[in-house]
């Protein structure tokens, strides 16, 4: 399934969980001091915008910020929160698509990398945010660590979250590095509702190598947008890429 059939219009109006999940001010408030404290006096750009959840708020932080998005339905409820004005939108795929102007701050967030489902995309995708950077520029990456540690032999998945009226499952092709999330919502009836997105897992060691072959440099890794430390447990990290001045 190509990503502009996923991101649809029903997608689009689930996304949004004002005050809970993605958009708690616990979860959402690190992210956004973060990214403000490392673009500084400068722009930002966002590949994969979506609804605004991270640019919006960053934007009223004083931090003129730009964004990619290839799903219409994703911006149109963006639309509902800032306008173009304030939010520019250049439509297309985070690995290609340019937008103008030079940015000291070209962010993605919440594992979207893991959306592109070849290498070859992921490294155009680092390209893509090097020619966009001036230099001394950041490029931020969040992506979770792939839990392969918990597969047992013979088994081609695992429960990576649970709680009442959800469950969040991963199925691996560990030969390919492609994993097919799949998210069961439901209540009380005998009915649950299905959402699946494809993905391709990346290591850490994978991602700087990456950084290294579109001309950046890995500054920073950290467990969590607080600097958490980055240990062999951690489920996901917050690394930060340098283009050298």
């Amino acid at each position: 399934m190509q990503q502009e059939q996923i991101w649809d219009d029903e997608a689009a109006r689930r996304y949004d969980t004002p005050g809970t999940g993605m958009f708690a001010p616990e979860v959402l408030d690190p992210v956004v001091d973060r990214l403000a404290e490392l673009a500084g006096d400068g722009p930002a750009l966002e590949f994969a915008i979506g609804t605004g959840r991270v640019a919006v708020p960053l934007a009223r932080r004083g931090v003129p910020v730009t964004g990619i998005e290839m799903s219409a339905p994703m911006v149109e409820r963006l639309r509902t929160k800032a306008d173009a004005d304030t939010l520019p939108v250049v439509m297309g795929d985070m690995a290609t698509t340019l937008a103008p102007g030079r940015f000291t701050l070209v962010y993605l967030v919440y594992n979207t990398i893991s959306n592109l489902l070849t290498q070859e995309e992921q490294v155009d995708c680092f390209r893509n945010a090097a020619r966009h950077l001036t230099p001394g520029g950041r490029f931020v990456v969040e992506l979770w660590v792939p839990e392969l540690r918990v597969l047992p032999p013979g088994r081609a998945a695992t429960v990576w979250h649970h709680e009442p009226g959800y469950i969040g499952l991963d199925t691996y092709d560990v030969l390919d590095q492609q994993v097919v999330s799949h998210h069961f919502h439901f209540d009380d009836s005998s009915r649950a509702r299905l959402f699946r997105s494809p993905h391709r897992y990346i290591w850490p060691a994978e991602l700087d190598l990456m950084a290294r072959l579109a001309g950046l440099e890995p500054e920073t890794r950290h467990a969590d947008w607080t600097g958490g430390e980055f240990t062999a447990e951690s489920r996901s990290h917050v690394s930060v890429y340098r283009l050298p001045a």
